[in-house]
């Protein structure tokens, strides 16, 4: 391990192994490699003069890339595509002359990107389901348990601590059928040529347009396509950058909204994510939990939402058939969209993880509904007494005035909140407070969350998990 030069964190502390291999320069090479086999096979079946001797030297020679020469071979001709070109022929000597017919450099870049990011994407989709499948499974078995919900971060009504996790896991649904349509609609490049035009395969092919296409066909069928894109410059368009890049941003929103959440049901002491039993807090304060899974995600959550302007800024800037503007930053910015999503989803498998992550205080929670749920329950409480025969708009006035006194006691003198006391001392509700008791249970006042739980998970995440799977990925977090 280098100490003395910059390394990427993204490699050091957060991206999988997995993830940092699809960005790896041996990924990158050995696409190139696969790809100029295929167009050499390609070309040898359309009748150009190809032997299946060199294509199998071609074969043979994938992963026997010499880096050190490649190196050398840059230094001197300041051209990536060509310095492998020849490094390639060196230990194919017998297919040298045709590595790369008809070819210009994006065949082999560009299409080795769009591979990249097809294999990256279903990574963070196997990933994404897991999550969803667990933030499911979190919200069955919470889906009745009260707890408060907000409003401008204000006590408002009642919600269920499950009903809150279908919140969290729908937008991850959303962000799914994005990716999903992503991919759907992810198409080779091809073999286009400088400008787009395929005018050297026409040269090649002396003009048979017929076998220009069919050409690309068995190209993107070798690379596991079903099509190539209908029209190009050299390069394809840079808008396809952006719209993945896109919704690894919308991933790491919805991850962000989770983290934040997360970190404020921590500060309330009614949800905590996992804590080891050796792991340290705080270097001073001995005694802190600190969320630092979660705040994690939302700094990494962030990074990746600023990094989607890069391919946006990129597309935009395009002049024409293309320029090279777009290298340096598209080498940085796609990748570490998504090594950022895939370090953000292995966080929030271990935070959501059944058996180890999530950790809720029951009584905590409970403890802080029944804080404020004799707020909530007035309206029920003067519809009761009106029943009886009470007057709504004295109700009304009677209970405003003991809610004020009610709320001073709670902020001003730091006492419980004794509403429900008040409330039972007035004759004109004509309730007692075991009366009171039965109003205030705080299972009268979830409305159908349960149900929406139940139904969320039938509707929605069941038929994603039999469509999908889910995988075994055992989430670990690197520090």
């Amino acid at each position: 391990m280098s100490t003395n030069s910059y390394e990427s964190p993204f490699c050091t502390r957060y991206a999988s192994k997995e993830m940092q291999y699809i960005f790896s320069a041996d990924k990158k090479f050995t696409t190139w490699r696969k790809l100029w086999v295929a167009l050499a096979r390609a070309e040898m079946k359309l009748g150009l003069n190809v032997t299946q001797a060199q294509v199998d030297e071609l074969e043979a020679n994938v992963n026997n890339i010499d880096y050190a020469m490649a190196a050398e071979e840059e230094k001197l001709v300041r051209h990536d595509v060509m310095a492998h070109v020849h490094t390639y022929g060196k230990c194919c000597p017998n297919a040298d002359k045709i590595i790369h017919l008809g070819a210009t450099s994006c065949y082999v870049g560009d299409n080795t990107d769009i591979i990249i990011m097809r294999d990256a994407m279903k990574i963070v989709k196997r990933k994404l389901v897991k999550v969803i499948d667990q933030l499911a499974k979190f919200a069955d078995k919470y889906k009745g348990l009260p707890c408060l919900a907000y409003t401008h971060l204000q006590p408002a009504q009642l919600t269920t601590v499950g009903k809150r996790a279908t919140l969290w896991c729908n937008e991850l649904v959303m962000d799914l059928e994005d990716l999903d349509f992503q991919m759907g609609r992810l198409k080779l490049l091809g073999s286009k040529g400088t400008t787009g035009t395929q005018a050297s395969f026409m040269e090649l092919f002396h003009g048979d347009t017929d076998k220009v296409k069919e050409l690309e066909r068995l190209i993107a069928e070798e690379m596991g396509f079903d099509a190539v894109v209908p029209v190009s410059g050299q390069t394809y368009s840079r808008k396809v950058d952006f719209a993945v890049c896109q919704v690894m941003a919308a991933i790491a929103q919805s991850a962000m909204k989770f983290g934040n959440d997360i970190r404020l049901l921590q500060s309330f002491k009614e949800i905590e994510e996992p804590f080891e039993k050796t792991q340290i807090g705080s270097s001073a304060m001995a005694y802190k939990r600190n969320p630092m899974r979660d705040e994690r995600i939302c700094s990494l959550a962030r990074y990746v939402i600023c990094d989607v302007l890069n391919p946006a800024f990129t597309a935009g800037t395009q002049w024409f058939e293309r320029t090279l503007d777009d290298s340096a930053n598209k080498r940085i910015s796609v990748a570490e969209a998504f090594l950022g999503v895939d370090a953000i989803l292995n966080i929030m498998l271990n935070v959501t993880d059944p058996d180890n992550g999530l950790v809720v205080y029951d009584k905590m929670i409970t403890r802080r509904v029944m804080a404020e749920l004799p707020f909530m329950a007035t309206e029920n409480i003067i519809m009761d007494a009106c029943e009886k025969g009470g007057n709504r708009q004295e109700l009304h006035e009677h209970i405003r005035k003991l809610s004020m006194i009610a709320g001073e006691h709670v902020k001003k003198d730091g006492l419980d909140n004794d509403l429900a006391d008040l409330i039972a001392a007035d004759p004109i509700f004509m309730v007692t407070r075991e009366e009171l008791a039965e109003i205030m249970k705080p299972e009268n006042y979830i409305g159908r969350c349960p149900q929406q739980v139940d139904e969320f998970i039938d509707n929605v995440v069941k038929p994603i998990i039999e469509a999908n799977g889910v995988s075994d990925d055992v989430a670990e977090i690197n520090v």
